[in-house]
């Protein structure tokens, strides 16, 4: 189904197909490129990230965006902060059923009982986690080394 805008005001990205179940995709504002592949499960190469590793991807960078943004004027470190991310699909149709992220955040900090709540909370309140779809399971497991 075409959907036709009214008015665009500001588009963030396009999207070329190239050939063989790869894309291309410009972020207009900055010229970054990223290109998509098929997965190998599903006919494709399986040489660059899949639209739904973006996806999964996102989610995780969206989530330590936003920890930034909540930590900024606070004295809380996340800086090296790691995320482990894997994405479970089923099919039937085709979708993501889950996410599950594994939150590491620096050995060399101390966490108060109140610093991890701020960054928990930040996290779990981050925009993708809210456009995702409710039946998305998204499990996220911080790690402190304290």
């Amino acid at each position: 189904m075409y959907c036709k805008f009214k008015e665009i005001i500001a588009m963030t990205a396009k999207v070329e197909y190239k050939e063989n179940l790869r894309t291309e995709c410009v972020h207009l504002k900055s010229g970054t490129q990223i290109e998509t592949d098929a997965p190998t499960d599903n006919n494709g190469n399986g040489k660059r990230f899949s639209p739904t590793d973006l996806v999964a991807t996102a989610f995780a960078s969206c989530m330590m965006t936003i920890m930034g943004i909540a930590i900024r004027d606070r004295d809380i470190n996340i800086e090296g902060t790691i995320c482990e991310v894997e994405k479970v699909m089923e099919s039937n149709p085709r979708r993501i059923s889950a996410i599950n992220v594994k939150m590491i955040l620096p050995s060399t900090e101390t966490y108060t009982d109140k610093q991890k709540a701020v960054i928990e909370k930040a996290a779990l309140t981050c925009p993708v986690h809210y456009s995702l779809h409710p039946d998305v399971k998204k499990n996220v497991e911080f790690v402190y080394s304290n």
